[in-house]
């Protein structure tokens, strides 16, 4: 990777723009959740401490270019007081003379937030122009929204071309985090992917089939791969029409020395609801009236059979239907087995997505992976092969 991080600028008297994900929930202009924020402090104190000027670049919400007072940075300036411990002033625009002004007479030890970037409609669509005017802010430009680096927008990609540019701390993890998993794995690498549709997670199953030595399928996904292989999956989540697909993955799987682990057993109940009365069933033996809730104990015995002899995993979606209880069983068993390895040091494990990130959680797994990412599209998009217009920004 030919990126820079904050170690290769010189920073001491410099402003440097910094492009941060802080689209953090609120209620009544109160934060109600700071993990984003909180992720973006050592990029902040260590610009400070080189003696720069951070100058932080974010947008909030949808406006669609519009001025939409309950999307506007300014509620957020106390919490990011709080999470920095320095004073943070703020500016009613991120271009133009007050924009301007502000940056110019921005102090030593202070922090300056500009509003909204997608107040300008430009934003989402890349505009020079704007980003010319973002750059007369600053003079250096430190990108630490990995979040955000699957968007082309004038704060993201046009921006950093513009001034010398790097990736900030937590952009310089995830993306450290990212080569260990799939760009320059240890092996046998193993990917777990879970989820409801086949057809929206068609372009990941690809490009790991052609980068993993075994691929785990979960959740709905399993159950078309199940059609396409002519079991009888009941009433169960699946996609009939993307069976063809199914054998065409499984069939490029083999070209590629890819081992594709589905479940050999099934946990089934005849109502989608938390308790509900269920029964362990061989895969191929789903009543008609029933539908597919989870995999089975014998499946997550041969998931951990995987990981054991796994180094590297990576990690997108459940096993089952991990909401409702009892139906997290597998994810949570297959969830703890690789936080074990990773804490002894036999596995590298890397996990993103929303579904992901919350079972997680809600296994107790999570402390333990060895990087769990929250960018969500971004972090799918990596998987997918994808180049990222922010990532590949920057490296120049």
């Amino acid at each position: 990777m030919g990126w820079k991080s904050l170690d290769d600028m010189d920073l001491n008297g410099k402003r440097v723009l910094v492009r941060v994900d802080i689209n953090v929930p609120v209620a009544d202009g109160v934060v109600t959740d700071d993990t984003r924020i909180q992720r973006i402090v050592p990029t902040v104190r260590y610009i400070l401490d080189a003696g720069g000027k951070p100058i932080l670049l974010a947008h909030f919400g949808r406006p669609k270019g519009e001025r939409v007072a309950e999307m506007s940075l300014k509620q957020l300036v106390p919490a990011l007081e709080a999470a920095f411990d320095t004073p943070v002033r703020f500016a009613d625009d991120c271009v133009g003379p007050e924009a301007e002004a502000a940056a110019a007479s921005l102090g030593d030890g202070e922090v300056l937030l500009l509003e909204n970037t997608r107040f300008h409609a430009e934003e989402t669509k890349n505009d020079l122009a704007l980003a010319e005017g973002m750059a007369k802010l600053g003079d250096v430009y430190c990108n630490d929204a990995f979040s955000a680096a699957h968007r082309a927008h004038s704060s993201t990609e046009a921006l950093a071309r513009l001034l010398p540019a790097c990736a900030g701390r937590l952009m310089q993890q995830e993306l450290s985090a990212l080569e260990a998993a799939l760009g320059a794995p240890k092996r046998p690498v193993t990917a777990v992917v879970g989820g409801a549709k086949v057809s929206t997670k068609l372009d990941l199953l690809s490009n790991l089939i052609e980068k993993v030595d075994y691929l785990v399928i979960g959740g709905g996904m399993a159950n078309t791969f199940l059609v396409a292989q002519g079991l009888d999956v009941g009433k169960s989540l699946a996609e009939h029409a993307m069976t063809d697909t199914a054998i065409e993955i499984m069939s490029k799987a083999k070209t590629t020395g890819c081992t594709i682990v589905l479940p050999r057993d099934i946990v089934v109940a005849e109502a989608f609801e938390a308790n509900a009365p269920n029964q362990v069933l061989p895969a191929d033996q789903c009543p008609a009236d029933a539908m597919i809730l989870d995999a089975g104990p014998d499946s997550v015995v041969a998931v951990s059979e995987v990981l054991e002899k796994s180094q590297t995993l990576i990690w997108n979606g459940p096993l089952g239907a991990f909401e409702l209880t009892p139906f997290d069983t597998a994810t949570n068993a297959a969830a703890l087995k690789a936080a074990t390895l990773t804490r002894e040091g036999k596995l590298t494990s890397v996990a993103g997505g929303g579904d992901t990130v919350a079972a997680l959680n809600a296994s107790g797994a999570a402390t333990d992976f060895s990087y769990i990412s929250t960018a969500g599209g971004a972090f799918l998009e990596w998987m997918e092969g994808k180049t990222l217009p922010g990532v590949a920004a920057l490296d120049q």
